[in-house]
């Protein structure tokens, strides 16, 4: 997949994971949108290194898909660990 599929991919992930996460994110849309993307980069990139899963070509690769998502949900709950309260303390 070239790098503007990993993009559009990330965004659609970033979406995935905050319906899969409702609630109030300390980045709005676009930390989220932001988060999706490096979350479909990293879940990409752990599959391919540790669990023998190499990238496909294909866009419709389930695969790709559910790392893709599973990425950007640990990023966006590591987010939310770090700077979810910081608006509640002013």
């Amino acid at each position: 997949m070239s790098i503007i599929s990993w993009i559009i991919l990330g965004l659609l992930a970033g979406a995935i994971a905050k319906v899969l996460l409702p609630g109030r994110d300390p980045g709005g849309i676009i930390g989220t949108t932001l988060i999706g993307i490096v979350g479909a980069f990293i879940g990409g990139w752990l599959s391919s290194r540790y669990l023998d899963r190499p990238i496909s070509n294909d866009f419709y690769d389930t695969a790709t898909w559910v790392a893709a998502v599973g990425g950007s949900l640990v990023l966006l709950i590591a987010y939310r660990l770090l700077f979810g309260n910081s608006r509640e303390r002013r």
